[in-house]
């Protein structure tokens, strides 16, 4: 695993139990090479601990919250009971999206020298491994220009990236109402919508269904939901624009609302 040099106060950080005393709880951070931190009978849980191992035991994988940290005497001390069941869910799956990445990143750069360069690279400019790869599927390969990647690493990590990397994907959806009074009216309607459906953003999709007279359903499906709601925003205000060109009348609705006839 590429190991980090220390962590910071406040840190939520994969630990593995190596010992636990009667004054508390030696662990290994996992994350931090062979770093070992502890956790004081008080910091393992609230109230009064009669045995500590009713809590922990030597072996186990917890999470704990680093309280202090002391680089010149290599003392780290941590708490175990300031973690929340939430937050160690959470913490335990991006430990092991990191270990998932460190894989990917052996498929794409062989050289061990290079790949911790470009490791630390990828950490110090997108806070992980995990969140690099997972930017380079959503974003593309560009993403990795700023972070000072050789074209030469960059090609090889978008090329695994797309083949390991699910993009989480979100659906909005939104409707227009297009009338227009001319006698040609429901060729401009469809003149609207062309409009609307000129979208080229990478990685969205937007579909556009007929509902029911006067209304549309506008699909939009992005990688996240702030592109995805300015790009249904955007798409309804150039069917709206057009039809009003066309001397008809557009209104947006984020929700469905009864047409108005």
């Amino acid at each position: 695993m590429i190991m980090r040099d220390w962590p910071k106060p406040g840190d939520l950080v994969v630990c593995t139990v190596t010992r636990v005393m009667d004054f508390g709880v030696f662990a290994e951070l996992d994350e931090y090479g062979e770093k070992e931190g502890m956790i004081h009978i008080s910091e393992v849980a609230a109230g009064w601990v009669k045995y500590i191992r009713d809590y922990v035991r030597e072996g186990q994988k917890i999470v704990c919250k680093v309280l202090a940290v002391n680089p010149q005497r290599g003392h780290i001390d941590m708490s175990y009971k300031d973690v929340n069941e939430h937050q160690r869910r959470e913490k335990i799956q991006e430990w092991k999206s990191e270990l998932r990445a460190e894989k990917w990143l052996n498929f794409a750069i062989e050289d061990d020298d290079k790949r911790k360069q470009i490791a630390n690279k990828l950490i110090d400019s997108f806070g992980g491994l995990y969140n690099a790869f997972e930017e380079v599927a959503i974003s593309g390969a560009s993403v990795l220009d700023d972070a000072g990647i050789a074209k030469k690493y960059v090609d090889q990590i978008a090329r695994v990236a797309k083949e390991n990397v699910k993009v989480p994907f979100v659906n909005i959806t939104g409707f227009v109402d297009l009338m227009c009074p001319e006698p040609d009216g429901v060729d401009r309607i469809k003149t609207s919508l062309a409009a609307a459906a000129v979208e080229e953003v990478d990685g969205v999709t937007l579909t556009i269904r007929y509902v029911g007279a006067p209304r549309y359903r506008l699909q939009v499906t992005a990688p996240d939901y702030k592109l995805a709601e300015r790009v249904l925003k955007s798409a309804a205000e150039r069917a709206i624009d057009e039809i009003q060109r066309c001397n008809g009348t557009g209104t947006f609705h984020r929700h469905e609302e009864p047409a108005k006839a």
